[in-house]
């Protein structure tokens, strides 16, 4: 929670990418500014200067605190302000307690200024000290955008190899992202043109990038081609595409592979890094969005919130004798519930996890419903974790419950 106890005017920004809408309101709840001011260094050091002339000490509240909502924060901290931001689920729902239903810069603005005099537990705040979180959110955003651009290429070649043989997909597709598949796709685009590479050869361009299985693929692959004779319309085609998608996805993984490597870097810097990555299934990247989403966590009182804030907590729907049950919830973070969700798969291998996962199978959840259970206590661990700065200490089997 946000101490608002010395805060003399309180400055709500509706941050935009040309302009911001500034809102500035004392504590008795008087607007003391209403206006739209550019996004530039100057004009928001000369805002920030009369308000400081003015009234004191200002409290400068904004509801985006990376991208555009960047510079605002950076020039209050550097003039001696102190900083904040409100969520922008906490701030949609406040929002209905405010007469009218219009959606301007201006009554969002005041909002979140007016917000931040009479709710100052709904606030959250920014660390201007931890450059390390600002450069994580930078790159882990860049690393989220190329794994969906990963994704789209490695699709459309699945969808072209089903297309043109199915069978020499089924080899090839659990395998796609491997060096040595794409290797061979860059450099033979359709069936025929691998049949006619040979064996030996294919071997030899493999065994570099997978000493291990380049004579067993090669030998799948082979046999795979002899089940189809007929060549399907648009092999040709599919001849041209096929070798550019697979150098586009090399590319692509061979920039993840760089960013992972900073990513790394940057995290084992963060003194909470060992924290987190002692938590099985909590790896570099998991590690890294857990951190830029919650940091510390002490801004949330108990595990329940944390939850809550990662969209973990299981919604009740009950009316009357007809709805009654627990459902997921659709609010919360997305990308902090994919973390954790994608962090508690990977914990399967851990006995204790592996356990609570088992025990909601046998309850009859499904496998996801089981994951989510296993996200959400994972959560409360979590939670502990951060507020004692103690490493992850796993149960006995026989504890989990």
């Amino acid at each position: 929670m946000i101490d608002t106890g010395d805060i003399d005017v309180f400055l709500g920004l509706d941050v935009g990418k040309g302009e911001h809408h500034a809102t500035a309101v004392t504590p008795a709840g008087k607007k003391a500014f209403d206006k739209r001011l550019p996004n530039t260094e100057p004009k928001l050091r000369e805002l920030f200067a009369k308000l400081q002339a003015k009234h004191g000490t200002v409290l400068v509240v904004v509801d985006q605190p990376a991208s555009i909502g960047a510079l605002p924060l950076a020039v209050a901290r550097d003039m001696g302000c102190p900083v904040a931001y409100l969520p922008g689920l906490t701030m949609r729902r406040i929002a209905d307690l405010y007469p009218g239903e219009a959606k301007t810069d201006a009554r969002d603005a005041f909002i979140i200024a007016d917000a931040a005099r009479a709710m100052p537990h709904t606030l959250r705040a920014i660390d201007g000290e931890d450059e390390t979180i600002a450069e994580l959110e930078m790159i882990v955003g860049f690393d989220d955008d190329l794994a969906g651009e990963a994704t789209r290429v490695a699709n459309r070649l699945h969808g072209l190899l089903t297309q043109i043989h199915p069978s020499l997909e089924r080899i090839l597709g659990p395998r796609l992202q491997h060096p040595a598949v794409l290797a061979l796709l860059e450099r033979f685009g359709s069936p025929a043109q691998i049949r006619k590479a040979g064996r030996r050869r294919l071997v030899t361009l493999l065994r570099p990038k997978a000493p291990r299985m380049a004579e067993r693929l090669v030998e799948e692959i082979f046999a795979a081609l002899d089940e189809q004779t007929v060549t399907v319309p648009g092999t040709e085609a599919a001849a041209l595409i096929v070798p550019s998608l697979a150098a586009s996805l090399t590319a692509v993984l061979d920039q993840r592979k760089l960013l992972a490597g900073r990513i790394e870097e940057l995290l084992e810097d963060h003194p909470l890094s060992k924290v987190l990555t002692s938590m099985p299934g909590v790896g570099v990247r998991t590690g890294a969005r857990i951190l830029i989403e919650i940091g510390d966590g002490s801004t949330f009182p108990t595990a329940g919130h944390l939850a809550a804030y990662a969209g973990l907590a299981p919604a009740t729907r009950s009316s009357g004798s007809s709805i009654r049950g627990e459902q997921p919830s659709r609010r919360g973070k997305k990308q902090l519930k994919r973390a954790f969700f994608l962090s508690a798969f990977a914990a399967l291998g851990d006995p204790a996890s592996r356990a609570y996962y088992d025990k909601k199978i046998a309850q009859g959840k499904h496998h996801t419903q089981a994951l989510l259970c296993l996200a959400r206590r994972r959560a409360d661990v979590l939670f502990a974790m951060l507020r004692d700065g103690t490493f992850y200490a796993p149960q006995p089997s026989a504890a989990v419950t």
